[in-house]
């Protein structure tokens, strides 16, 4: 059993497949994918996708960083209101991304940390994007965490010591596709953490595992990922899937 706790196939780059790809991850063994939103013209497409695989794909409610701007009030209005007419697997994906633009940086802030205060009153793990901002945001998650704050640091590409303050925090690490790349310094750092802290996923369409990097990336390819673990940890794939899978449970509600 494999658990795939982020990906966005609900992406128009699955439009010519969809349900293909989807029941392709599904006989490859992995049983949960988790779709973190990205803001209010992803919703549609996350729910539809939901509606039709109820018992494999589980929706997050959220605000990608990429995508504040000037109407930041109004997207954080939109998630605010859904987060509140059903249950929902997590909140994200958000946090800050200092690689595109740093033009709207404290508007990114101050949405991750509504967004924060959002997932501890819910009850609910968060989703964190950190792209060229992990001491960014580990000091924003240290400045929400009371005790009732989850969750995953999604497509984790720090240092062992970043790594360890994040764990610190009560966190879990994302790992996916970058971690097969040749010069990925991933392997390094993960042979310092104990797999009890990993959890698996793929963001696809983006960051294929090798052999498959430059291409679309899906759910099916998560095993790549397990795999690449496996040899970090000289241990099987099979323990790999179990143990990931597991810490997967544990911050997820469903």
């Amino acid at each position: 059993m494999l658990i795939d706790t982020h990906a966005h196939l609900y992406s128009p780059k699955f439009s010519s497949d969809r349900d293909e790809m989807v029941r392709r991850a599904i006989a490859a063994g992995v049983t949960k994918i988790y779709l973190p939103n990205i803001d209010a013209e992803s919703i549609d497409a996350m729910l539809d996708l939901e509606a039709a695989f109820p018992d494999n794909c589980f929706a997050m409610m959220g605000l990608h960083p990429c995508s504040v701007n000037e109407t930041v009030e109004q997207e954080l209005a939109i998630v605010e209101k859904y987060l509140n007419e059903r249950s929902w697997a997590g909140v994200g994906e958000t946090g800050i991304d200092l690689y595109w633009d740093k033009t709207f940086f404290e508007q990114q802030k101050m949405a991750f940390a509504r967004q924060i205060e959002w997932a501890k009153d819910l009850n609910l793990p968060i989703i964190i994007h950190s792209r060229e901002s992990n001491e960014e945001c580990i000091e924003v998650v240290k400045q929400g965490q009371d005790g009732r704050l989850r969750g995953i640091f999604h497509c984790f590409s720090g240092t062992v010591d970043q790594a360890k303050r994040m764990i610190d925090l009560g966190f879990l690490l994302g790992i996916g596709g970058t971690v097969t790349y040749a010069k990925s310094e991933l392997p390094a750092v993960l042979a310092a953490i104990p797999l009890e802290h990993i959890v698996l996923e793929t963001d696809a369409p983006y960051l294929p595992p090798v052999p498959h990097r430059g291409k679309r990336n899906e759910s099916a390819y998560i095993k790549l990922v397990a795999e690449m673990i496996s040899e970090i940890k000289v241990m099987p794939v099979s323990m790999v899937a179990k143990i990931t899978s597991q810490n997967a449970a544990k911050v997820f509600p469903i």
